[in-house]
Order: structure tokens, then C-alpha cells, then sequence
């Protein structure tokens, strides 16, 4: 077994890894248990009781943090020329069609998010192979393929983020920085694990959120009690 390091059991011993903490409390002791020497992500992964196997219990979603999440959005818009001037006007940080899909094709994805409209949607089909790996596919669940590329940008820029469960049912988010005040990261969870609540399928059955967690970049995890959060 490998040993701790001593800033993990440093950290390790400012909580009681047994107890189920309120969000507020949770945002704390997360701050308080990160030692990094930069502005660590916070991050939660609430596990829910759904079956991603069975088309019909697939939860997915966005949801915009109210605080936003502390790290610049790189947004990249795939559009005709006529909505150009739109997505500049918003502050996307990349904006074309036919040169960007052909980077993309060369290996380059220094984005965080692609924006595109329904009638390109053929040509950028075309990357899926590229782009669904790295979770960079427009979808329009995820509000990411619309005419209203403007609105998409300024949405995305100021902390709408997007979230997917995954094959173990489990629902993995970023919630803000460690710079952030306590309150306004229990505040974003808060806002994301409501949200999830709302998107629960009539399928599913039990428990529906059987677990949260929170921690930040190489920190250890903080348990969330669920019922605070119902």
C-alpha cells in the first residue's frame, strides 16, 4: 500500500472522514484541507440511483452556476458567415467553419466548449470521433447547437456547464475555485445538485441520490449528507 504524503495526512486529520457535513460545511473543509499552491478547482460528484445503461434513466443537462466556475471558457463557434459578427459580439474566442473543421481534423482542440447552428451540423457531424471523446460534440441538449449562438456564448462564458452521468451513475462537476467564499460554492452546488433533481426519470426507482462528495484538486473527499441538499 502506498504511504501518505504528509500534506495529505495533514489534511486528512482537519476532518472527520466518517461524517456526512451540509453543503456549507463541506465548501469549508474543503478549503480548508487544500494545500495546493494554486487556485485548485472544487469539484463534486453526486452518484445517483439510475441505470445509464437504459436509454430511459439517462440523465444529462446544463445548468448555470450562479457564481460562475472561476476558470476562463474557451468557446470555439462553427457557424456560416452571416452569424460571425453575432459570436465575436458575445466574446467567443475562436469563430469560422471550413478552417476550424479542418484543424480539428489535424488534432487541434484547445477549447473547452464548441458552439455551432443545426444547418453546419452535417459538416461537424463528421468530427464526432474527434470531438465525443473529449466531450467537445455540440449537442442540443446541452444548449450547444442553436441559432441563438450569441446568447450560447454569453451563457457559457459566465458559467453554464454542462453535465452527463456517467457508466457508474455518476454525475462529475466542476463548482468553482478554492479562492471562492464557502457560501458561494455551497450556493453553486446547491444550484447543480437541484437541477439534477429536476431531470430525475420517472424510470427510476429508490433512492435517487444515493451519495455526494466533494473535494478539490488532490484533495481527499468530503461526504455530503443528501437529505440537506432534498
Amino acid at each position: 500500500m502506498a504511504s501518505l504524503s504528509k500534506n495529505r495526512k495533514a489534511a486528512e486529520a482537519k476532518f472527520d472522514a466518517t461524517k456526512a457535513y451540509n453543503l456549507a460545511e463541506a465548501a469549508g473543509v474543503v478549503k480548508s484541507i487544500t494545500m495546493t499552491k494554486f487556485d485548485a478547482s472544487v469539484d463534486i460528484a453526486v452518484r445517483l440511483g439510475v441505470d445509464p445503461k437504459k436509454s430511459n434513466q439517462m440523465v444529462r443537462g446544463t445548468v448555470s452556476l450562479p457564481h460562475g466556475t472561476g476558470r476562463a471558457v474557451r468557446v470555439l463557434v462553427l457557424c456560416t458567415p452571416d452569424k460571425e459578427a453575432e459570436a465575436k459580439a458575445a466574446g467567443a474566442d475562436h469563430v469560422g467553419l471550413q478552417e476550424y473543421i479542418d484543424k480539428i481534423k489535424n488534432g487541434w482542440t484547445d477549447v473547452d466548449v464548441i458552439i455551432t447552428t443545426p444547418s453546419v451540423m452535417g459538416q461537424v457531424g463528421a468530427l464526432g470521433k474527434i470531438l465525443g471523446p473529449r466531450g467537445l460534440m455540440p449537442n442540443p441538449k446541452t444548449g450547444t447547437v442553436t441559432m441563438d449562438v450569441g446568447k450560447a456564448v454569453t451563457e457559457k462564458k459566465a458559467g453554464n456547464i454542462d453535465f452527463k452521468v456517467d457508466k457508474a451513475g455518476i454525475v462529475h462537476a466542476s463548482i468553482g475555485r478554492v479562492s471562492f467564499d464557502a457560501s458561494k460554492l455551497a450556493e453553486n452546488a446547491s444550484e447543480l445538485i437541484q437541477s439534477l433533481i429536476k431531470l430525475k426519470p420517472s424510470a427510476a426507482k429508490g433512492t435517487y441520490i444515493k451519495s455526494i462528495s466533494m473535494s478539490s484538486t488532490m484533495s481527499p473527499g468530503v461526504t455530503v449528507e443528501p437529505r440537506s441538499v432534498n
